[in-house]
């Protein structure tokens, strides 16, 4: 089976159209969920990948704030129309393409789409935490981690943060947690528990399956449980939400509203513009190397970061 062959380039049919020329792609699980139908049958031959960075190299006729040469990040947004970043070229909406900062790679542009869309989404918009909440990233290293520990930082927020392995636990804190915990560790919830005086207001939850249950005990009166990521099922007692009124809420970045987009795709880019937003890449594979890319991103048990393809 071919994963990489020619194909013909896109073409700007539509005024709001932006053609980038793609340097590097962004890779999230949700592209392996994807990939295997997960979300219905692909039209074939398909091109998986919504985030990207690169330069501009055409812009339809509507497009007013972007033009040919522009370094820019792109991820998917509500608008729809946007073909797969792991290709040369790139067709997308003009929402969905936003200005890259010189200070940053076009290997961190690329990590910038579905992980800080995601964080930011899930913090503020489904949790609407706030400055002084106590807050509980798990699995703190991986994109979204990183990413919800820089925004959770800068808003003012208590950052506990859990990873697996030594080095991740290290990368957490240098990306503002303010407490770091080993969730292989026998206790690491009690840990947690007395850290934060008595429980949190938030917790990020990435593998919901595993630990729902302990999350929903970790929380304060009223706190919440945003569900990133749960990879199988779980059974629990719905009556360990009545005593402190507690809130399991799910997060999809596809599932924003167009103002929940703007909002967000608005604060991001300021966040990357001001330097307290900043990506941080863990591997870079050659395009050709994109099935070995999608099988670490599922498979990898210590994760330190973005993946990222480079074209």
């Amino acid at each position: 089976m071919k994963y990489v062959e020619d194909a013909v380039t896109p073409v700007i049919t539509s005024s709001n159209q932006v053609l980038v020329g793609v340097v590097c792609a962004g890779l999230n699980p949700v592209d392996t969920y994807i990939r295997a139908g997960q979300y219905g049958q692909l039209p074939l031959p398909y091109t998986p990948g919504s985030d990207a960075s690169g330069r501009v190299l055409a812009v339809g006729d509507g497009v007013s704030g972007l033009q040919a040469g522009q370094r820019v990040y792109v991820s998917k947004g509500p608008d729809g129309d946007h073909s797969g970043a792991c290709a040369s070229h790139l067709l997308a909406p003009e929402a969905s393409v936003n200005p890259l900062p010189d200070r940053l790679t076009f290997q961190q542009g690329a990590g910038v789409g579905v992980p800080y869309f995601t964080a930011w989404h899930a913090l503020l918009q489904r949790a609407g935490a706030k400055t002084g909440d106590n807050v509980l990233i798990h699995g703190a290293s991986g994109a979204v981690g990183l990413a919800a520990a820089q925004i959770a930082k800068h808003h003012g927020m208590t950052v506990f943060g859990t990873a697996g392995t030594a080095e991740g636990l290290e990368l957490v804190r240098a990306q503002g947690a303010d407490h770091v915990f080993n969730h292989r560790t026998p206790g690491y919830a009690g840990q947690i528990g007395a850290a934060s005086g008595g429980g949190v207001d938030v917790i990020l939850e990435m593998l919901a399956n595993v630990n729902l249950v302990t999350d929903l005990e970790l929380l304060k009166f009223r706190g919440r449980v945003v569900v990133i990521g749960a990879r199988g099922n779980i059974d629990f007692s719905p009556r360990l939400t009545m005593g402190k009124e507690t809130s399991i809420m799910g997060c999809a970045l596809a599932s924003t509203t167009k103002d929940e987009w703007a909002e967000v795709r608005q604060r991001v880019t300021e966040g990357l513009e001001a330097g307290w937003l900043t990506p941080v890449v863990d591997k870079v594979y050659p395009l050709q190397k994109a099935a070995t890319a999608h099988e670490d991103i599922i498979g990898s048990t210590g994760a330190m970061g973005n993946l990222v393809l480079e074209v």
